[in-house]
């Protein structure tokens, strides 16, 4: 039987992410993102809170999202659980959980991050794909207002992972 490792998430951030580069250049994005989860407490109150999940995007997703991403963005971020570990300066072994985002959608209204403008995206905002779902198909372009990008093309399907020989044998 198969397995899955698959989160969808729709949050704010709770603070700017922090965007690094290893050595061999490769981009690391990593912020906190708050999700809301609702309840009945003892008495029957309805009550919220916040659940924090932190995010790792690398690569081309990471560098795109850090022009894109701050506190308090509402965006989706589709992704998978990683679980790790690692020793503190004292020397115990830490343990944390995190979520590799290959996925990440800008959500909510432009006044999150532009200071007071009232309307909603106008045009599609930047969607950051894997690279197999791009296929080249992503074509950016520049305007005079900043930089916009063409949303990928839905895949065809028709991109195999082996090619086959289909003459008779």
């Amino acid at each position: 039987m198969g397995s899955l490792n698959k989160v969808l998430l729709i949050g704010n951030l709770g603070k700017d992410p922090e965007l690094r580069y290893t050595p061999e250049g490769l981009a690391i994005l990593k912020f906190s993102l708050a999700t809301t989860e609702y309840f009945n407490d003892k008495s029957g109150n309805k009550t919220e809170k916040a659940i924090w999940h932190n995010i790792v995007v690398f690569d081309k997703l990471a560098s795109t999202m850090s022009n894109y991403l701050n506190k308090g963005k509402q965006i989706f971020v589709e992704g998978r659980i990683n679980n790790r570990s690692y020793d503190d300066a004292e020397g115990n072994k830490k343990y944390i959980s995190e979520i590799i985002a290959n996925n990440i959608v800008l959500i909510g209204r432009k006044e999150d991050s532009q200071g007071g403008q009232d309307d909603y995206y106008d045009e599609k905002p930047p969607q950051a794909q894997t690279q197999r779902q791009m296929s080249g198909t992503a074509q950016r372009t520049q305007t005079q207002s900043g930089q916009k990008y063409q949303a990928p093309q839905p895949s065809t399907g028709d991109e195999d992972d082996i090619p086959f020989d289909n003459s008779p044998v």
